[in-house]
C-alpha cells in the first residue's frame, strides 16, 4: 500500500507575479497527480495549500500554518527571494524544508532549503559570456526594488567590470510599478550595448513594451543590436508581453520544446513549471525509502544519487542543496523560445567560488545549436 504523505504548496494565486506563481503551482500539482496515479509508487501526496495572495508578509504565516496544522514537513513554494527569506525562520523553528523552484541571486545555502532552479553560475554568468562578445561590454541594469534586483545587479556590475565594460546606468522600480518612461529616456541617452532586465511581473511587461517602441524610433535599440537580457523570463509570461519580446534573450535550465511532446506525455511549459515538477518528483523518490525523513537527513539522501526530472538526469549537491542543471540561452520567438546555445549538467556554484574571469570572457563558452 502507498503511504499517504501531506505536502505543503505555498504559491500566490494573485498579485503582480501571478503568472510565474501559477506556473510553479501547476508544475507541483501535476507532479503530485502523476505520482499518485503511479500504481508502483510508494507514496501518495496530499497537498496542503496556502495562498499568500501576492503579499510577501503572508508567506511566513502561510509556512507556519502548514507546518503547525498538518503533518507536512516539506513545502514547495515561494517565488520571490523576499518571500523565501521570510519563510526560512519558520522552517528553522518547526523543522521544515522548502523546495524552491525559482532562479535566485545566489550567496545562500540554508539547510532547510533545496534550491531546484538556477543560481548565478547557471544563468547570469553564462548569459554575460554569451552577450559580451556578440553585442558589447557596456550594460544598463534594471531591477525591481528588492533582493533579486539588488543582488543580481551587484554581481552584474562585477561581471561588466571583469569584461572591461562600464555600467551605463542602474535603476529600480517598486514592485508592480508600470511607469517606465524615465527608464526608457535614460537608456536612450546612455546607449548601452545591452540591458539586463531584473524587473518582475507587471513592471517587466510594461518595460519590454516601451522598449519595443524605442526600437521602432531608434534602430540602435532593436534586439539584434541592443538586446534586453534576462535570467527569469520564461514562456509563462510571454502572452503578457506579446510581440514586444521578440528577439530578446533569456537564460535558464529549460525552455519548452513542442517537438518533445508526444506519446501522451506533455512536457512542462516553462522552467518554473519544470522546476516545481522536479521538486515534487525528487521528494517522492527520497520519501519512497523513508516517508518520515527529516530535513537533517536530506544531505545523505542526495549523496551519490541521480534523479529523473524534466531537466534530464539531475543531481543535488549535498553540501549546498543546489541542483546541477543545464544552461540554455533562448531567444524569444513568438510565444516561445528558440534555443541558441546549451550546456549540459552545470554544477551549482552559489557563491561563485569557482568563477574565473579569464575563462568566462576570453571566448564564448556555449555550444551553438544549429
Amino acid at each position: 500500500m502507498k503511504r499517504r504523505v501531506e505536502i505543503g504548496i505555498l504559491f500566490s494565486r494573485s498579485g503582480n507575479y501571478r503568472l510565474v506563481s501559477e506556473a510553479c503551482r501547476t508544475g507541483a500539482l501535476t507532479a503530485i497527480a502523476d505520482i499518485n496515479a503511479d500504481p508502483e509508487g510508494r507514496v501518495e501526496f496530499v497537498p496542503v495549500e496556502r495562498d499568500p495572495g501576492g503579499n510577501a508578509d503572508r508567506y511566513a504565516a502561510g509556512c507556519a500554518e502548514i507546518l503547525r496544522d498538518s503533518s507536512a514537513r516539506h513545502i514547495v513554494g515561494c517565488v520571490t527571494s523576499w518571500s523565501r527569506k521570510e519563510a526560512i525562520p519558520m522552517l528553522e523553528r518547526d523543522g521544515g524544508t522548502l523546495w524552491y523552484a525559482c532562479p535566485y541571486e545566489g550567496f545562500e545555502a540554508n539547510d532547510h532549503v533545496v534550491y531546484m532552479h538556477a543560481c548565478p553560475n547557471q544563468q547570469l554568468v553564462p548569459l554575460f559570456a554569451h552577450v559580451v562578445p556578440r553585442f558589447g561590454v557596456n550594460g544598463f541594469l534594471l531591477g525591481s526594488n528588492y533582493i533579486w534586483g539588488w543582488e543580481t545587479n551587484r554581481v552584474a556590475r562585477d561581471l561588466i567590470a571583469d569584461a572591461g565594460g562600464e555600467v551605463r546606468g542602474e535603476r529600480y522600480l517598486p514592485l508592480g510599478e508600470t511607469d517606465v518612461s524615465r527608464l526608457i529616456e535614460e537608456i536612450r541617452a546612455t546607449r548601452p550595448d545591452f540591458v539586463l532586465n531584473n524587473l518582475i511581473g507587471l513592471s517587466s511587461y510594461a518595460f519590454l513594451k516601451a522598449y519595443a517602441e524605442l526600437g521602432r524610433e531608434d534602430a540602435h535599440f532593436l534586439p539584434q543590436r541592443c538586446p534586453v537580457v534576462s535570467c527569469n523570463l520564461t514562456e509563462c509570461e510571454l502572452p503578457a508581453i506579446g510581440e514586444a519580446g521578440r528577439g530578446h534573450l533569456s537564460a535558464g535550465p529549460y525552455f519548452h520544446d513542442p517537438a518533445a511532446d508526444g506519446a501522451g506525455k506533455h512536457m512542462p511549459a516553462s522552467s518554473f513549471e519544470a522546476s516545481a515538477y522536479a521538486s515534487v518528483r525528487v521528494l517522492a523518490d527520497i520519501l519512497a525509502g523513508d516517508p518520515d525523513m527529516r530535513w537533517s537527513e536530506l544531505p545523505s539522501a542526495f549523496a551519490g544519487r541521480t534523479f529523473a526530472t524534466p531537466f534530464g538526469a539531475t543531481t543535488i549537491d549535498p553540501q549546498t542543496q543546489h541542483a546541477t542543471l543545464p544552461v540554455v540561452i533562448g531567444e524569444i520567438d513568438g510565444m516561445g523560445f528558440r534555443t541558441i546555445s546549451r550546456q549540459e549538467a552545470v554544477a551549482p556554484d552559489p557563491y561563485l567560488s569557482r568563477y574565473d574571469r579569464a575563462r568566462v570572457f576570453a571566448q564564448p563558452r556555449l555550444r551553438v545549436v544549429p
